[in-house]
């Protein structure tokens, strides 16, 4: 790999986790707002961006014949379908626990996604857990467990955010389009259940949408704030290598953790702290794992060769 164009694509990938972290300044500005049109709203006008976005890409075509197989098949309609419920949920979430004041919870399930999609991994792909990644998935679990001893009840918001993700991630591997025809698909199906929730409440006069002139701008701008981190995104995953990602995602729950407690005053209680020392003790057995993995398997078939 290229150095100058790996170096490009660190750039890109934490201009992106930097956007994404810091996007709860932006849905705490919409809190004013019914979060269920907030979410009507972001999925319309993130399929109206992300068509421009296959525009300015040339990918229109590729769009266009993905569509075309997605009717003569539906196994993958339903993969789809079933890709885009899950990331509308995690959005809808994410959103929801910003506005009502948990972002410490909302961090925390960003912070679990990897581990959650290894157990996914194990239970329906039948993959195989080393031993380090046994003990990550322990740790998260203790970090887990002491959040619902203290305060008695699961913490639903993190285990959602991380399960959702977890099972979209899932999906994705069925559908197999690049980043940005998916996610245009994926918008472009639920796009008609926003549109009629949207005229659903202009009937009943509860839409915002009009309300103002910056309401208005907010909504609309919500698509942008969802299409521009994951075009950064996209402009790195070709430039940087795995490992390198892996240890870069943890930049968007640490700045929402940051914003939590020192921007917005929430409370950072023994539990959590605990709770958030497990976590991170798991992330970093599982990270040193995963990029001794790679390495080793980058590394072997040189071996192979000098002894061929």
């Amino acid at each position: 790999m290229n150095g100058h164009n790996e170096k490009d694509g660190v750039v890109f990938a934490v201009l992106s986790y930097i956007m994404w972290g810091l996007t709860p300044i932006y849905w705490k500005l919409t809190q004013h707002l019914s979060s269920g049109e907030i979410l009507a709203q972001r999925v319309i006008w993130s399929f109206v961006f992300m068509l421009l976005l296959l525009v300015c890409l040339k990918k229109w075509t590729i769009y266009l014949e993905f569509l075309k197989e997605i009717v003569h098949k539906p196994k993958l309609f339903w993969s789809l379908f079933l890709a885009s419920v899950l990331i509308s949920s995690n959005w809808g979430i994410f959103m929801w626990a910003v506005m009502e004041g948990k972002i410490l919870e909302a961090s925390l399930g960003q912070y679990i996604n990897p581990l959650t999609s290894m157990l996914i991994g194990v239970i329906f792909l039948k993959e195989r857990l080393n031993g380090s990644q046994v003990l990550a998935f322990v740790l998260a679990g203790m970090g887990v467990l002491t959040l619902t001893l203290y305060y008695g009840v699961i913490p639903w918001i993190s285990l959602s955010l991380s399960l959702t993700f977890g099972f979209y991630g899932l999906a994705k591997k069925m559908i197999k389009a690049d980043t940005t025809t998916g996610l245009a698909l994926e918008t472009m199906v639920v796009s008609p259940i926003a549109l009629i929730y949207l005229l659903y409440m202009m009937t009943q006069s509860n839409i915002q949408f009009f309300d103002s002139f910056s309401t208005s701008l907010l909504l609309m701008g919500s698509g942008i704030v969802t299409i521009l981190p994951l075009l950064f995104f996209t402009l790195s995953a070709k430039k940087v290598t795995l490992s390198m990602l892996g240890i870069l995602q943890y930049i968007s729950p640490t700045i929402a953790l940051i914003l939590g407690v020192f921007l917005y005053n929430e409370t950072l209680s023994p539990a959590h702290l605990i709770a958030f020392i497990f976590i991170w003790s798991a992330l970093a057995v599982y990270t040193i794992s995963s990029v001794t993995k790679r390495r080793q398997t980058s590394v072997d078939p040189i071996k192979q060769e000098k002894r061929a």
